[in-house]
């Protein structure tokens, strides 16, 4: 019997290391080993952990299967039925993930992460209010929970209730003061409050955090532009397309901007390869009042004449 424990125990520690390494594969190989073993199929520990990398697989069936089986095995462990949960979210089953993460709060009312996917579950399927109500509860449980608040403060600016969103911001980057993603909100809504000089500076901030997130540049870009400096704004977005040279949306607003300084040939070059990446923006674009200095090109006219 200690053999075997002692065999099960190993399994596991070469199945965590393996896991730590990233290598998911050989870890749930060395997981089954330790689940075959007398006593696997009853260590919760075990299942959860074997239904975590099933899922990170995107093998949704056997992750299902795991955590269900961690259910059966310890009914009053609410983590069973917070990551069957998970699963049914990444599938965009948001009914049942409502289900299982309800469920597992009913077992510990203060399981943070749980009150936070039920917030983006609500969120996903238009339920706003209860989404900001289980924000609040993951926050009142965990108050250091910053993508509680981010994600509120979101919830609230989608609302224009910008001085919520503005206070409820600004208590995550009191966590995380360097975070792209709150400073770029922060943007957003100093911006909708007109504080545009203030906004300027998150833009400014969230691009230093990270120079790969494309919309900073692009809301950047559209204040210059509508404060009149197109200079500036075309030199902003011309970064934001060195980093980011995939994007659409890029493109399209400095063919936008060229077009406005009547650099024409530059405008179409930015157009098509606007929509090159992102076919659907062309119907949009052949309505575009701003690219009418382009439409006699003849270049143009042959790429998109009878769209």
């Amino acid at each position: 019997m200690r053999a075997k424990q002692y065999m099960q125990k190993n399994y596991k520690i070469i199945a965590n290391k393996f896991k730590m390494e990233k290598d998911l594969y050989k870890a749930l190989k060395f997981f089954n080993k330790a689940y075959q073993c007398k006593g696997g199929s009853d260590d919760v520990e075990l299942l959860l952990d074997m239904g975590l990398i099933y899922d990170e697989l995107e093998d949704y069936k056997s992750a299902k299967e795991k955590y269900k089986e961690a259910i059966l095995v310890a009914s009053g462990d609410p983590r069973g039925y917070y990551s069957l949960g998970t699963v049914y979210d990444n599938q965009k089953e948001y009914g049942k993930a409502i289900a299982y993460y309800s469920k597992a709060i009913s077992i510990d009312p203060d399981y943070d992460k749980a009150y936070f996917f039920l917030a983006n579950a609500y969120d996903e399927v238009g339920e706003k209010e209860k989404a900001i109500e289980n924000y609040g509860k993951a926050i009142e449980v965990n108050p250091d929970y910053f993508w509680a608040y981010i994600n509120l403060g979101s919830l609230y600016e989608e609302g224009n209730q910008n001085e919520l969103a503005l206070e409820t911001i600004s208590k995550g980057l009191e966590i995380d003061p360097e975070n792209y993603k709150a400073l770029f909100n922060m943007g957003v809504v100093l911006k909708k409050l007109g504080r545009v000089e203030e906004a300027i500076t998150y833009y400014y901030q969230s691009i230093d955090a990270n120079p790969y997130y494309p919309y900073s540049y692009l809301n950047l870009a559209v204040i210059y532009k509508e404060t009149k400096n197109i200079d500036q704004a075309v030199k902003i977005i011309s970064t934001g397309i060195h980093y980011n040279k995939d994007v659409s949306v890029l493109y399209y607003n400095r063919g936008c901007f060229y077009a406005h300084f009547n650099q024409v040939e530059a405008a179409l070059r930015d157009i098509i390869r606007a929509t090159e990446l992102s076919p659907s923006l062309t119907p949009y674009m052949l309505e575009d009042k701003e690219l009418e200095p382009i439409r006699n090109l003849e270049a143009y006219q042959m790429m998109f004449e009878g769209k």
